[in-house]
């Protein structure tokens, strides 16, 4: 495959500076990747311009536009596994995950998202002025910036690029340099299925490239997905130059496990919600409320599953639980498993590591944690769990909601009533009741608080990547 950047249709070097991206399992160099400049940023984004201004992908034929999606639709799917072992190998997640998650999901945003394409109307409505005629066109923004993180590059990219795209944007897309390999690939594909050049532009590079992006002037949108800190950055600097902007950020996501909840499918749940992806998701399933004559019961079974799981590298058929992405995120991790029983929590037994190679971290499990612990407060995005007594269910909300994040939770109960009352109340964009964190194209995903801006996915997509403008015309 083509590691370069692709600009205006054309692979590009840039000026020959690289850097390695790694196999996380290993700690090998899969390949050098381009490290962009501010020249090939100005590049991608005057690509980018001259393609939305000549009309030709937002003036197409919505019908036309909806074939070529579904075209690239068609080629990822072909290419499915070898995208899904790239990804792996690349980010480090299970096959199962890449293959079995990530890489059908993207195939199913491109196919929802075409199928917008011809569909997306205005209004009319009455106005109370004699002689005229008054309607809406929901129209593309321009160039969008496109900022994708390293948890789940391919899946995460589609979520911005499908609307994007479906609506008549041009976008510059800035992979995390962490994990580069699955969005240059699908540059390849986006070139074989015949969008126009310049439509899609691919900058890869470190923060320098985002930072360049967000303060392009001929950027009208950002949509960043990403940690709660750079959310931050870029929403002030949108702000200040009146950008439109979408940001999805960090999260600390409680599970609540009510006094009825059938303890051993909690469990289970809970073992995936907290774990997929070695804990690298921003919904994690991280902070365990359980009714406190359920906790130790609770705990000891979390335990037993996280030190049960095998780990090892993605591609291999066993593994259940692949590497964290980097040494850096390894080490992040551990330090936290240190505060945490610095500040007094019970670490459930560990089972040590097989071997050092790679970026692997065993699960932990906390038991007896308070509110106030830093592992029941910061978003580690790591393998580490934390089971939280409580003793009054009236105490409950308030003390899910005791965190600046709000991007998901999760509640457990055999009452469908208590649950749903419950997820009323919780703070969260997304509230999922006696399940694991599933996802689906045509369901809004955002969060509240410093959990994000705006929102993905279904119809929230197209809004995030269009403007509406009235006409007025006079009759008489």
């Amino acid at each position: 495959m083509r590691t370069e950047m692709l600009i205006d249709g054309e692979w590009s070097k840039g000026n020959g500076t690289t850097f390695p991206t790694l196999d996380p399992a290993t700690g090998e160099v899969l390949a050098e990747v381009p490290e962009g400049t501010e020249a090939d940023v100005n590049a991608a984004v005057a690509a980018a311009a001259r393609a939305f201004e000549s009309a030709e992908w937002a003036g197409m034929l919505p019908a036309a536009r909806a074939k070529l999606l579904l075209r690239l639709a068609d080629l990822l799917e072909t290419d499915a596994d070898a995208f899904a072992r790239l990804e792996t190998s690349d980010q480090g997640q299970p096959l199962g995950v890449s293959g079995g998650f990530a890489v059908p999901n993207a195939v199913e945003h491109l196919r929802y998202y075409a199928g917008w394409v011809t569909k997306i109307t205005g209004v009319t409505a009455p106005l109370s002025i004699p002689d005229v005629d008054y309607r809406t066109r929901r129209e593309p923004l321009g160039v969008c910036a496109l900022i994708t993180p390293w948890n789940f590059p391919l899946m995460i990219l589609m979520w911005k690029l499908a609307p994007a795209l479906a609506t008549g944007n041009t976008v510059v897309v800035k992979p995390a340099e962490q994990t580069p390999l699955t969005t240059l690939r699908l540059a390849g594909l986006v070139k074989e299925a015949g969008i126009p050049d310049g439509v899609v532009n691919v900058v890869t590079g470190g923060p320098e490239v985002g930072r360049a992006l967000v303060r392009h002037p001929g950027v009208a949108k950002v949509s960043f997905t990403g940690s709660t800190e750079v959310g931050r950055e870029i929403g002030a600097q949108a702000g200040r130059e009146l950008k439109h902007v979408s940001l999805e950020l960090g999260g600390k996501a409680p599970s609540i496990i009510a006094s009825d909840a059938d303890i051993d499918a909690a469990v289970a749940g809970n073992l995936m919600g907290g774990l997929l992806n070695a804990g690298q998701v921003c919904a994690a399933y991280t902070r365990f409320f359980v009714d406190a004559a359920r906790h130790d019961e609770f705990a000891e079974k979390l335990a037993a599953g996280a030190a049960s799981m095998k780990l090892g590298h993605g591609l291999a058929d066993d593994t259940q639980m692949g590497p964290v992405v980097s040494a850096e995120q390894r080490d992040q991790a551990e330090r936290y498993v240190r505060i945490g029983q610095e500040d007094g929590a019970h670490l459930h037994d560990r089972a040590p590591l097989d071997d050092d190679r790679g970026f692997f971290v065993r699960p932990a499990v906390f038991s007896g944690v308070t509110d106030d612990m830093r592992i029941a407060r910061e978003e580690i995005f790591g393998p580490v769990l934390s089971v939280l007594p409580y003793d009054d269910p009236d105490e409950l909300v308030a003390r899910a909601n005791d965190t600046v994040y709000g991007l998901a939770a999760v509640i457990w109960s055999r009452d469908i009533g208590t649950a749903n009352r419950l997820a009323a109340r919780v703070r969260a964009g997304t509230v999922w009741i006696n399940m694991p964190p599933f996802l689906d194209a045509a369901a809004a995903w955002g969060g509240m608080k410093a959990s994000g801006l705006g929102r993905e996915m279904g119809w929230s997509g197209i809004e995030a990547f269009t403007q509406v403008k009235s006409i007025w015309t006079h009759l008489a």
